[in-house]
């Protein structure tokens, strides 16, 4: 079992910013991949971003460049750097863990959430 202390969610304006934190804690956590997806009403859930123990990351081509993911395993802290937001990346953002034997696009445990809300 994964548990999980999301932060840094909150509302702002078209390119601005917004950092997300999220503390994992449980047996093995940081033998995991780590990560970040979103999910808005009326949409499915989309992946955002992906780290693996080693530091490997994954984007989908919608926030690539705007978006960096960074981990500190020592803390068991993902972190989710995002800029130029824009209104569409509105939503409901979820950290999760996925074992090395998940595949990408699948998650084992995620967070409550946090609301990413992008508005002038």
């Amino acid at each position: 079992q994964v548990q999980f202390v999301e932060s840094g969610g909150g509302l702002v304006q078209p390119g601005g910013s917004l950092r997300l934190s999220c503390v994992a804690s449980g047996s093995r956590v940081n033998m995991y991949s780590l990560g970040w997806y979103r999910q808005s009403p009326g949409k499915q859930r989309e992946l955002v971003a992906d780290i693996t123990r080693g530091g490997i990351t994954r984007y989908p081509n919608s926030v690539e460049g705007r978006f960096t993911i960074s981990r500190d395993n020592a803390k068991n802290t993902v972190y989710l750097e995002m800029n130029s937001l824009k209104p569409e990346d509105t939503a409901v953002y979820y950290c999760y863990s996925r074992r090395p034997t998940t595949a990408l696009y699948e998650y084992d445990y995620w967070g409550q959430g946090t609301q990413v809300t992008v508005s002038s």
